[in-house]
């Protein structure tokens, strides 16, 4: 078995799904511990930030002569849960494929990661090579956000899967919810009461035919258009009574360039007088083509064009601090699903294009 594969099955074998998502989940304390004694002895400088206690992330630097640029390496230590899979921790490797919760989403990255940047103190580079193995990217991404309170570079790979392409945008998202308003009375009474449950249909009607015009509407080259759906419903009291409340939730996936105001005037005018709050807003992220960084890791890669990812990323966060980002990653299959693989010989591939930049880069 490679070292690559090594490192990974050892990551995939710990159990560090998100908390956030599962109440009473293992979550990171233990991978990282295991991440911190692997760059530790490797020689690099390691510290661990724990703004939210049990939920730490790892910065570790091989350190240049200090007379060279920066890059930083990201990749997430926590995953999703595990109900659906059989022997989730079981790390099996066949076919060149290593099975297992986050072998693809995204310990396999991280293990190419951690064998780069070891590498990369190896061979006395001018500038810093920096890895953040953070917490909480599956949820709130607290773990990018605590670690981009100490790190700074000059560019940034997040080391997501891109099917080893080179990818310089994804979408943005925001969560909503939309609650409309009844009056309770009994279910013989309809002199009296007034249905906030059929009140929230007019909304849907209304959210579907704003979903169709964005699809209609603005195409990004890369991400394609706008996207709109509700997520989840609930109201009433019991089957006998009108109901005074219904609350609807949902999610608008946004391109670049799109605002907050922008959502909230869209969601408002669909919803009519129903209360509309946006519960939570991540922006989407997009890096010029013809930056210097989105050649210097095409070259390395061996690869022409660019890709858009349609999911978020914490490579959002890192631009956002002005650090210029792109992500480049592994190729597999089950992100989040009930079998997950990745691809071990594009593991390799990653270890190798992190090196090159890194020499690229820090010289």
């Amino acid at each position: 078995m490679s070292d690559v594969a090594q490192l990974a099955a050892a990551l995939v074998e710990i159990d560090s799904v998100n908390p956030a998502l599962i109440p009473g989940a293992a979550g990171e304390t233990e991978i990282a511990g295991y991440v911190v004694e692997w760059l530790a002895r490797a020689g690099l400088d390691v510290t661990v930030v724990e703004r939210m206690r049990g939920r730490p992330s790892v910065i570790a630097t091989a350190r240049g002569s200090g007379v060279g640029r920066s890059l930083l390496l990201n990749a997430h230590l926590d995953t999703v849960g595990t109900e659906a899979m059989r022997d989730p921790y079981d790390a099996r490797l066949e076919d060149g494929r290593l099975y297992g919760r986050g072998s693809y989403d995204m310990k396999g990255a991280l293990a190419a990661a951690m064998l780069a940047v070891a590498e990369c103190a190896r061979l006395g580079l001018a500038g810093d090579v920096v890895l953040t193995a953070v917490a909480d990217e599956e949820l709130g991404s607290i773990g990018t956000e605590d670690v981009l309170e100490q790190v700074r570079a000059d560019a940034a790979i997040v080391c997501e899967p891109t099917e080893l392409q080179v990818a310089i945008a994804h979408r943005g998202f925001a969560g909503f919810e939309i609650e409309t308003s009844g009056i309770a009375a009994h279910g013989s009474r309809p002199d009296l009461g007034v249905d906030a449950i059929a009140k929230m249909g007019h909304v849907l009607v209304g959210l579907e035919q704003l979903n169709g015009r964005l699809a209609a509407g603005r195409r990004h080259g890369l991400l394609g258009t706008a996207s709109l759906h509700a997520s989840l419903i609930e109201g009433g009291q019991e089957m006998s009574s009108y109901p005074e409340r219904c609350l609807l939730t949902g999610e608008r996936r946004t391109l670049p360039g799109e605002t907050r105001a922008e959502l909230e005037r869209e969601l408002r005018a669909a919803a009519g007088d129903a209360e509309v709050r946006l519960v939570v807003s991540r922006d989407p992220f997009e890096l010029d083509e013809a930056h210097e960084l989105v050649r210097t890791v095409g070259t390395a890669a061996g690869t022409s064009g660019v890709v858009g990812l349609p999911f978020w990323t914490d490579a959002a966060l890192v631009a956002e601090a002005g650090i210029p980002t792109v992500l480049f990653g592994p190729a597999g299959e089950g992100a989040h699903a009930a079998v997950e693989w990745v691809d071990v010989g594009s593991l390799e591939r990653c270890r190798e294009v992190y090196v090159a930049v890194a020499r690229a880069i820090c010289g």
